[in-house]
């Protein structure tokens, strides 16, 4: 049960960000105003767009999959701030805001079902106590 539940989360999450790089890599005027809201526009929206394709690609490898949730969980992070401090929830930044919700917590979810990924936390979600 725990692989079916983190490969829909994989891939769910994967999609999620990986479909909304079209926006960001060719200037679309919406998230051109949103990242120009922001004071990041056009560095911040083409970092932004790279991180958000190494997440989703990192999240497709099993073997790295808690690395693409722990830089998918920061980057929704800075969303989510984004969103409380300048962009707020109208129109389109609601479902925007949502997509960032649901990519947080499915990759807050995968990073706990593969903490044995990274050593430093592998010991926080262990079972049997032992490091």
């Amino acid at each position: 049960m725990k692989k079916i539940i983190s490969l829909v989360l994989r891939i769910l999450t994967a999609v999620i960000l990986i479909q909304t790089l079209r926006y960001k890599f060719t200037g679309h005027v919406d998230s051109v105003q949103i990242f120009t809201e922001l004071g990041m526009e056009p560095a911040g929206r083409i970092v932004i767009g790279v991180l958000e394709l190494i997440a989703g690609i990192l999240l497709l490898v099993p073997s790295t999959v808690a690395w693409g949730a722990i830089l998918a969980w920061g980057v929704m992070t800075g969303a989510m701030i984004g969103h409380f401090t300048h962009l707020g929830f109208a129109g389109d930044r609601l479902s925007l805001f949502l997509l960032a919700i649901a990519v947080w917590a499915s990759s807050a979810v995968l990073l706990v079902l593969h903490s044995s990924q990274i050593p430093v936390i592998r010991h926080m979600f262990e079972k049997s106590g032992k490091p």
